[in-house]
């Protein structure tokens, strides 16, 4: 029972985005090793901002 629960918290979690900051620094150090790492706050105002500028095919 106690898997099924952690499974389900992380399976919430990557869908809300709780993870996507540490995937992106992650990704950011094995790709662009010498590039700056942006704070959380930078990140989630960038990751943002490109929402609005790009809204895709959201539904609002």
């Amino acid at each position: 029972m106690a898997g099924a629960w952690r499974g389900l918290r992380w399976w919430v979690g990557s869908v809300l985005g709780d993870t996507a900051y540490a995937r992106y620094v992650d990704h950011l150090r094995r790709t662009h090793p010498a590039a700056p790492v942006p704070t959380e706050r930078e990140y989630w105002r960038q990751r943002y901002a490109e929402q609005d500028a790009r809204p895709g095919a959201r539904c609002c």
